[in-house]
């Protein structure tokens, strides 16, 4: 993998980026690696508390970062934050969807709340943000939105139905939007990845022996296990979607990038 953390490079110099969920896990890498290739990296979560942190080393690596809270389940503080970005830092060329809640538990018994709760971020803040950015790239030709998604948006997990479900709904709706935002110039795909090294997943970890059944597979759940036989770090992810926004992915669109080790058998 490349080093990220020995300054800023040229790739993306002059870009400006919006990334929700920033504060920590896959949010925090993509904030550094995006900052890493030159891009002004506007960094939002629900508190800028947790943001600060998380993006101290992309700062101290030279990289342009601001933080900003921002609900992404409020339109109205979404659409400021985004009018703010373009009227800070010029016109937004990329938007990473990271933000995201998981509230497990057996499908027949999902509370109205879970399911409300869960639908508001991983989807409706999707929507927001989409909705903000995607009027302005249109309007300028170009840009370049990635949704991260997850595996279990397609494939039947145990105890993730709500998750799951909202996944698959902000997949389609970033495939969508792709799709008639194409003849603008903009492109829209989505990394979808499968168990990663983020505070999400560990607070699934029971004991000191579910990291392994990760790897391994868990019959008792319908699991298989990772083939490439380890969990995914952030950056791993970070790394699927900086290839995505740059460049070098200006004739990808509307794709849906597994990131799992192969966990999914695809």
């Amino acid at each position: 993998m490349p080093d990220r953390t020995s300054g800023a490079r040229s790739e993306l110099a002059g870009r400006t980026a919006l990334v929700t969920g920033a504060a920590r896990g896959i949010g925090a890498a993509v904030v550094r690696a995006l900052a890493a290739e030159g891009a002004h990296v506007v960094a939002t979560d629900r508190t800028t508390d947790g943001i600060e942190p998380a993006t101290e080393a992309a700062r101290a690596a030279g990289g342009a970062v601001s933080a900003r809270a921002v609900d992404v389940t409020d339109r109205a503080a979404v659409e400021e934050a985004v009018a703010a970005a373009e009227r800070d830092h010029g016109p937004l060329d990329i938007l990473v969807n990271v933000a995201g809640i998981l509230r497990p538990g057996p499908a027949a018994q999902l509370t109205d709340e879970d399911w409300a709760a869960t639908f508001a971020v991983n989807t409706t803040g999707v929507l927001h943000t989409c909705r903000a950015a995607a009027a302005r790239m249109s309007a300028r030709g170009s840009g370049s939105i990635v949704t991260v998604g997850s595996n279990a948006a397609g494939i039947p997990r145990t105890g993730m139905a709500a998750y799951a479900a909202s996944k698959a709904a902000a997949a389609m709706y970033t495939k969508c939007l792709g799709l008639e935002l194409a003849r603008s110039g903009v492109r829209c795909n989505i990394v979808a990845p499968g168990s990663t090294d983020t505070a999400m997943q560990r607070a699934l970890w029971t004991d000191e022996e579910a990291p392994r059944r990760v790897i391994d597979g868990d019959p008792a759940t319908y699991r298989t296990g990772i083939p490439l036989g380890r969990i995914a770090a952030p950056e791993d992810i970070a790394e699927a979607v900086l290839f995505l926004v740059s460049d070098r992915a200006r004739h990808i669109t509307m794709q849906e990038l597994y990131v799992d080790g192969g966990a999914t058998l695809r």
